[in-house]
């Protein structure tokens, strides 16, 4: 029993670790978020903390701040910050503050966060503040009288967020490589395509090689309209027909099942091919484990935040497969296969194991912010399950070739470059490093 548990995991979570996240949730759309052009990059970086609902954005982000959105504020970066576990400053003396929301009594409250902990934060809350670049003026001076906006408000307890982790020596490691010869440096990185809040923030030299590759390569730009629209039409049914002509009676009740278990339309349901539906129904379920809806989980996802980083720095973005070689490579299982895969993931949300998908997840979470590879190899391993047309589809030719075209670039180009992957793609035996060192390379964990 324990064997075949393992094996319907590895049906729900193997697209989290193997393939880009394509997100196939049924949604509202939402109206356009209030942000100011010189905040982008530092609310993408914050969005990830879990600090702020990014609700927020819609909601009179500019405009002047509540004191309810003040408190809740700081009372989530206060709970970030003692996730560091860091030891208490025996000394420590709270500054006053008033409980108002100006930019000054915000600065002193989260002042007073990083103060409580044994930190060389000095005395003087704004001077701090200022020399580590929280506090940012403009030509008018600090304007610590003036009232913050929620977007103020928002950016100062981000900013305090990452330089705290920064100077903890703090942050998530990854499971991380680097390959290079004479005059190339690839940079290897393995992602998990969902991820949780407590991924973040990444740790400062992993960022900083980021920062200083030339182009970020990844399995998929998933931020493609163009190619996500194949995708979605890759998925979906047309011409009238349906999930319950492709599947097998008996296939087919569970799937209402469980569409009542989530209280879903199954109209909205029938029309997904097999493969698209089981991805569909593994983001619901971890969202039922993790706490985190569908969009959510893509967007802490690490190849989803490197992206958008590269966007923000206008880093070139290379394709390793792209988003329309991976819709083929899924509609182009057997229709066997995809029942197959189908089934799995239904069974393992009907007749959840003892050991559920959040179990794993979380070790693999957690071996990731560690930087644990080979806890990470294990965990990964265990999960691989028995050999199925689905786990070849996953594996095999496709690190092959992923690794020839790393293989081009340290031949051909010279610089910098920052590879992330789904971390399987490095943790199974045949990996991607396994084809690099095939090919006459060293690769060296990053961290050393």
């Amino acid at each position: 029993m324990k064997r075949i548990g393992k094996h319907m995991i590895a049906a729900m979570l193997g697209i989290m670790l193997m393939l880009s996240t394509i997100v196939p949730a049924i949604q509202a759309e939402e109206s356009t978020p209030d942000i100011s052009t010189w905040a982008l990059e530092t609310l993408n970086e914050g969005e990830k903390y879990g600090i702020f609902p990014t609700q927020w954005y819609y909601e009179g982000f500019t405009s002047e701040v509540s004191i309810e959105r003040v408190n809740e504020l700081i009372a989530l970066t206060e709970k970030k910050i003692a996730a560091l576990e860091l030891p208490k400053n025996k000394k420590y003396s709270p500054i006053s503050y008033k409980g108002d929301t100006t930019r000054g009594d915000i600065i002193n409250r989260l002042y007073n966060i990083v103060a409580s902990y044994d930190l060389p934060v000095g005395k003087d809350a704004v001077a701090y503040m200022t020399e580590r670049k929280i506090l940012q003026g403009s030509s008018n001076g600090l304007g610590l009288k003036e009232k913050a906006t929620t977007q103020h408000a928002v950016v100062l307890a981000v900013r305090l967020v990452k330089d705290t982790f920064d100077l903890a020596q703090q942050g998530s490691k990854g499971v991380a490589w680097v390959v290079e010869d004479e005059d190339t440096k690839v940079y290897l990185l393995g992602s998990i395509h969902v991820g949780t809040p407590d991924l973040y923030p990444i740790n400062k030299k992993l960022l900083t090689a980021f920062d200083e590759a030339d182009a970020l390569l990844v399995e998929a730009n998933v931020v493609d309209e163009k190619d996500l629209e194949y995708f979605t039409g890759k998925a979906m049914y047309a011409d009238g027909i349906t999930l319950r002509d492709n599947v097998s009676a008996e296939t087919y009740e569970k799937i209402e099942k469980v569409a009542q278990q989530y209280q879903l339309p199954m109209e909205q349901l029938v029309i997904q091919k097999p493969w698209a539906l089981s991805s569909t129904l593994s983001f619901l379920a971890a969202d039922e484990t993790i706490g985190l809806s569908p969009q959510e989980m893509a967007m802490h996802g690490i190849d989803t935040y490197f992206l958008s980083n590269a966007l923000l720095q206008e880093k070139p973005i290379i394709e390793l497969e792209g988003v329309k070689a991976q819709a083929d490579m899924l509609d182009g299982l057997s229709p066997e296969a995809q029942e197959q895969y189908l089934v799995a993931t239904v069974d393992s949300i009907l007749e959840p194991s003892a050991e559920s998908e959040y179990d794993m997840m979380q070790e693999w979470f957690s071996s990731w912010k560690k930087g644990e590879i080979l806890a990470f190899a294990e965990s990964f391993k265990e999960m691989e399950g028995e050999t199925s047309e689905f786990n070849e589809m996953l594996f095999g030719l496709r690190d092959e070739q992923m690794a020839k075209k790393i293989v081009s670039l340290l031949e051909d180009e010279k610089g910098k470059y920052f590879v992330v992957v789904g971390a399987g793609h490095f943790a199974i035996e045949k990996s991607i490093r396994y084809h690099l060192e095939q090919s006459g390379y060293d690769v060296e964990p990053f961290y050393q």
